[in-house]
Parts: structure tokens; sequence; C-alpha cells
């Protein structure tokens, strides 16, 4: 497998030199693998987030107004470092303190720990939520994993703009414990991911199956199945995800579509109307859709499927409000 790259090392910092020539309102935080919104208000709450290569647009993608103030990446699939992440929170911290949205991974939550351990040592304040939207299983006990993936930017647009609108550490705290509880994500792939490094795929996946409840990092999923049509494929995670939500007929529901990598944007739109359809049968009202690439796993080819429930209509106008991250 080919990987248009000059090096693994050179990855993150060349992606930076890109993005930060195409928009002006991103800058690099000294040399570290970090973006921050320069044009940040410094009046508000800053929120950041972040994690490993591999998953653009994430997280740099989301950095911008209304959103992220800054975003940490790391090396493929391995979070950033606590050192980074603590040096991202003293640089924003303005007197407010700082709000952190954290992916449910060991990894990554052990990282984000120290660096905020740390922070409140130094006397920042410091908040922060785990995103835990995956509802897969683990094949050996078929314990939900809780995984934190495309639900994620969820919290990014709709905290970012909260903030934007005065809300302080306690009422952003709140507020995301809500809305990570309201969200739902399940994902199906047709290919597994291959690292730069390796020229195998990180999981064995044959021609013709398709693995259901894969992870962003390459992780297999709970069941391997032959595929037949992108029909079936919705079927089975819409009726997932409606046993974790137990919905009734006429409730709102925001829909997330996402594109993990390698999958062409005909299937793409193919399964969003599979899905469109099937919720209509149900007779869901989905008031924001949104479909394309937004936490990928390099060239994995699948999809996942994200709903929200809509508890409360402010959540709508986040979502529909303007910024200028780029992968809004």
């Amino acid at each position: 497998m080919v990987h248009i790259i000059n090096s693994i090392h050179s990855s993150i910092q060349q992606n930076i030199n890109a993005i930060t020539r195409m928009y002006p309102h991103l800058s690099q935080l000294k040399q570290l693998p970090v973006l921050y919104h320069n044009q940040h208000d410094p009046s508000v709450v800053p929120i950041i987030s972040g994690g490993g290569s591999g998953h653009e647009p994430a997280h740099f993608g989301y950095v911008g107004d209304g959103m992220l103030a800054a975003a940490i990446s790391g090396p493929i699939f391995v979070p950033p470092c606590a050192e980074h992440i603590l040096e991202t929170i003293r640089f924003l911290h303005q007197g407010k303190g700082v709000f952190v949205i954290i992916k449910n991974f060991d990894a990554d939550i052990k990282e984000f720990s120290q660096a905020i351990y740390q922070a409140r040592k130094e006397g920042i304040p410091v908040k922060y939520i785990i995103s835990h939207d995956d509802i897969s299983v683990e094949k050996s006990n078929f314990q939900i994993r809780h995984r934190g993936v495309a639900g994620t930017i969820l919290l990014h647009k709709i905290l970012g703009q909260a903030v934007k609108e005065g809300a302080n550490l306690d009422e952003l705290e709140k507020l995301a414990l809500s809305l990570s509880t309201s969200i739902a994500t399940l994902g199906v792939a047709t290919k597994s991911a291959t690292l730069p490094s390796k020229q195998l795929p990180i999981f064995d996946l044959p021609q013709g199956q398709i693995s259901y409840g894969i992870g962003i990092h390459g992780e297999p999923g709970y069941r391997m199945v032959p595929f037949e049509s992108s029909e079936l494929l919705a079927v089975e995670l819409i009726n997932k995800i409606k046993m974790k939500f137990k919905w009734q007929e006429g409730q709102e529901f925001i829909l997330l579509i996402n594109n993990l990598g390698g999958t062409s944007k005909l299937e793409e739109l193919v399964f969003t109307d599979d899905i469109l359809q099937l919720l209509d049968i149900e007779g869901l009202k989905l008031p924001f859709v949104k479909t394309g690439h937004l936490i990928t796993s390099l060239d994995m080819a699948g999809l996942s499927v994200t709903l929200c429930r809509v508890s409360d209509n402010s959540w709508l106008k986040a979502l529909e409000t303007p910024t200028n991250a780029f992968a809004w």
C-alpha cells in the first residue's frame, strides 16, 4: 500500500505548514504540533481537544470561531504527549480557565489527565468532558466500548458556540455532560486501514467481507459478515442505535454520516439515502443532517452513523451558526 507522504515524522509539520498558509486565522504554537485560533476572544473560555494524527480533518480542522481555540496532534493513532497539552493550556489561559474535550481511549485519558493535573497544580482552572459515543461491543464479553469517535465533533461545535455566547466553565461542564450522554455512534468497514510504516492492513478483512463496530484507530469490529448491500448495512446500524435510544415516533435527532477515509462520495451518499429512508420509516424528525469526512481512520474504507437526541433547541442553533473552522 502506497501512502503519498515524505516521511511519517514530517507529516504533521507538513500538514501544519499547508493549513496555516491556507487559513490565516490559524497559527502554530511555538514549534509544537499545535494549531490555535489567533483571533480567539480572550474574554471567553478556550476549548481545546486533540488526538493522534491519521484522523484528518480532525482535530486541526475544527479550530476556529465558535469551535475549538486550539487542537493538539500526536503521531499516527497516538495521542499528544502531556507536555504539549500542558503548554497549550498555559498558552490559552487568560483568566477564564480552559475546557478540554478528550476522546475515551486509555492512552488519550492518560496524557490529558497528566496535563490537567499539572495545570490545576499551577492554579489554572480546568474542566473537561470525555467523549464516549461509540456503542460497539467487545467480542470477548459484549461490553459496550464507549470510545470517543465521530460524535465528538458535535461537542466541538455546540460547546464552542456556547462559549462564544458567554458560557463559563461550570456551564460548559453541565452542557457537555448532557450532550455527551445524548450521542451514539456505530461504524462499519469494508477495508482496514494500513499504517504508512506497514505493508499489511491493521486487521484482516477478507475480500467481500465487512466488519461491524470498527474503531477509528483501526480496531476490528464485533462481527464480520459477507457484504450484501448498503441497505442491510444501514439496517444493522440503525437497529443497534435504536436499542440505545429506544426512541419514539416524532422525536428529533441530529444525524451525522462520517466517511472513515477511503469510501467514495457515491457510496457515502447511497448509504446516507438508505439511512434517511429508514429513519423516515421510524418517524423521526431530522432537523440537522451532515455527511462527509469528519473523523477518519487514514485510508480505512467505511462509514459510521451518529445520532444525537435533541434535548435543547440551542444545540440546533449552534450547529447552524457559521464558523471559519475549515472542516465544518
